[in-house]
């Protein structure tokens, strides 16, 4: 994939301060070319809903935006503690941007808990917005503040906004039939409305979010409006924000399109009802829920009028079973998890291959092994996809690079599924489905035609002159197998998982054909049409960065910030990782250094390293969270020097 133009601002960590003015009888107004904000407090506090709201308007206005959420691992983490801190954080700026930024540039911390984890990420002078009602003695002491930090010192060299966000909030909605507990529910909107009004944000979009979330509800409805409206007006009338912030809208950072804000698995839910439409195939689903892939089964369960079926199963097991029964059935057939799911599901995968019937395998990959860190990111499961089955049994292996590729993704694996009468794994990660970014929407002609032939009759001539149906007569060019549909007169065949043989499909269990099967599979697998990688080399550098899957995003960030440096640095991701490009040996062979960054101990190097005996460098992180791209480019900058 080639990057992008380089913009001077992405080579800085800190929002860049611009033109200053003040309208007559107003406060001051900055104008900055990009910030990162981060929303933190309790998993109860709706931090979650805050930045999202927040986002929806960012994009709206038209800005380019990256975020990411952050989840407890906790279903509920007791109240007000360090495992319960909940966080979403958003950068957008007046241009293109890969990453939701290396560190914010405001902090809103809704407890101690808040403030605690995540101060260590804030540069000096960042902004810091607290809620003071909070920071009680009880509420400290549980998170190992021995004094306040808002009053010993230790904040000094941020700027520090102490705001009582559950009084005002309170205040504002003592008109309302609420109790107490009810009216301290809004205080997040009390802090969206600060913010909007600090960075000069669009209300309409929220107001109208609340009336239809609440439309059963409208005295909550007007509760939250009014705390909303509270907290705009406090922005403007206080006399602690002197200042507000304008971020223009990135009118050259897109090609002309209409855009919206997409999450990586919202996108992937509608590459795939695209995919459907496209290939004239009802869609079914037959998921088990389970984080960070649920979203996918909820998301789809509202689409019925597109022809999609989706079926909540008992377990993982039953899930992909009744999904290999559609595809058998004629259907584009998904199942959806994540990687203790996939474990669950490799006998039938196993047999997915045997049948070479089509089947698309979503894992959105989380932190592992076991239920390891659930609501946390990880790329570690490309190994267990690539091998993960007993006996020979190649799959082919898709990843999205951006929340919004995840909907070409979805397509580009529907496309194989479809033509190579294959299962397909997508590899997914925590980190694209929660994030997201602006989304341009394809026009109709520009989608692929997936449409395909079902065999209506018999393909095959014996000896004697009867016609026959042999499901193992293959294309010659692409060496699938006819699709046959249940039912169809004269079509009858085996269905199972012990060997069939070359041609009839009857059970065999002769070595010959074994060999020859197993053979033909890999072949089949081997042979899939999949483009040339491509390769961002401007300045014929001796240093090659590879990547896959979500750590697009940081690495063409860092590489960048190189070449703005004066660096020369050569780049190329991977879309398709089985099978691999044809072009990558002879592109891997140009270069004396390769480093391959994964959030993983290094998975894809030992793959590049096995396959084309190149000496591939890893970086690696499994902390939970995506790379940073200041972190990235200092490790870049040491293999280039090396």
């Amino acid at each position: 994939m080639t990057s992008q133009v380089s913009s001077p601002a992405e080579q800085a960590d800190e929002a860049v301060v611009g033109e200053q003015r003040k309208p007559a009888g107003a406060k001051d107004v900055r104008r900055l070319d990009r910030v990162i904000i981060r929303f933190a407090g309790d998993s109860g506090d709706g931090m979650q809903l805050t930045g999202d709201r927040f986002t929806s308007e960012t994009a709206s206005f038209g800005n380019d935006l990256s975020t990411l959420p952050n989840f407890p691992a906790e279903i509920r983490a007791p109240a007000g503690t360090l495992p319960g801190v909940s966080s979403f954080q958003l950068h957008f700026a007046d241009h293109d941007i890969l990453t939701p930024g290396d560190a914010p540039n405001v902090l809103v911390a809704m407890n101690p808990a808040a403030l605690k984890a995540n101060i260590a990420d804030l540069p000096r002078g960042a902004e810091i917005i607290v809620n003071t009602d909070e920071f009680t003695k009880r509420a400290m002491q549980k998170v190992g503040y021995a004094a306040s930090p808002l009053e010993d010192g230790s904040l000094d060299g941020y700027s520090l906004h102490p705001v009582p966000l559950t009084t005002l909030t309170v205040e504002a909605l003592k008109e309302f039939d609420l109790s107490r507990k009810e009216a301290e529910r809004s205080k997040n909107m009390f802090a969206l409305g600060l913010l909007s009004w600090m960075y000069h944000r669009p209300t309409e979009g929220t107001e109208k979010f609340l009336t239809t979330k609440f439309a059963k509800k409208p005295e909550i409805a007007a509760a939250n409006i009014a705390a909303f409206r509270a907290g705009w007006n406090f922005g403007e009338t206080t006399e602690d924000f002197a200042v507000s912030y304008e971020v223009a809208p990135a009118a050259q950072a897109f090609p002309t399109g209409t855009y919206r804000n997409i999450s990586g698995n919202l996108a992937l839910s509608y590459g795939l009802v695209t995919a459907s439409r496209q290939a004239d195939l009802p869609l079914f689903l037959g998921s088990y829920p389970i984080t960070p892939a649920s979203d996918i089964l909820h998301e789809l369960s509202k689409h019925k009028n597109f022809g999609v079926r989706t079926f909540q199963a008992e377990d993982e097991i039953a899930g992909i079973g009744a999904a290999l029964g559609a595809a058998f059935g004629g259907s584009l057939a998904v199942t959806t998890t994540s990687g203790p799911g996939v474990a669950l599901k490799s006998e039938t995968i196993g047999l997915a291959v045997s049948l070479e019937l089509p089947l698309l395998v979503i894992d959105i990959q989380r932190g592992g092994p076991s239920t390891g860190l659930p609501t946390k990111t990880e790329q570690a499961d490309l190994l267990q996809a690539m091998f993960g089955r007993n006996g020979e049994a190649p799959v082919p292996i898709v990843a999205p690079c951006t929340p919004a590729d995840c909907f070409d993704a979805a397509l580009e694996a529907a496309r194989i599924a479809l033509k190579y009468r294959t299962p397909v794994m997508l590899l997914s990660d925590g980190y694209l489905a929660n994030g997201s970014e602006p989304w341009r929407i394809p026009e109709i002609d520009e989608l692929p035609d997936l449409t395909v032939q079902f065999t209506q009759g018999p393909n095959h001539t014996l000896e004697d002159g009867t016609e026959v149906f042999w499901p193992y007569k293959r294309d010659p060019q692409t060496l699938a197998r006819p699709w046959a549909i249940p039912g169809t007169p004269g079509l009858e065949h085996r269905i199972g998982g012990i060997e069939k043989q070359d041609g009839t499909g009857n059970i065999s269990y002769d070595p010959a054909n074994h060999d020859f099967m197993v053979r033909t599979r890999q072949a089949k697998i081997d042979g899939i049409d999949v483009p040339d990688l491509e390769i961002d080399d401007p300045h014929g550098a001796s240093t090659l960065v590879l990547g896959w899957g979500s750590t697009y995003g940081p690495i063409t960030a860092a590489v960048r910030r190189l070449r703005s440096a004066g660096e020369s640095i050569a780049q190329a991701h991977l879309r398709h990782l089985n099978p691999f490009p044809r072009n990558l040996g002879t592109v891997l062979k140009r270069y004396d250094r390769v480093v391959i960054p994964e959030m993983n101990l290094g998975q894809l190097a030992t793959l590049i390293r096995a396959k084309y005996l190149v000496d591939a460098h890893s970086y690696n992180q499994v902390n939970g969270m995506p790379f940073k791209a200041e972190q990235l480019a200092t490790a870049l900058k040491e293999a280039i020097d090396g």
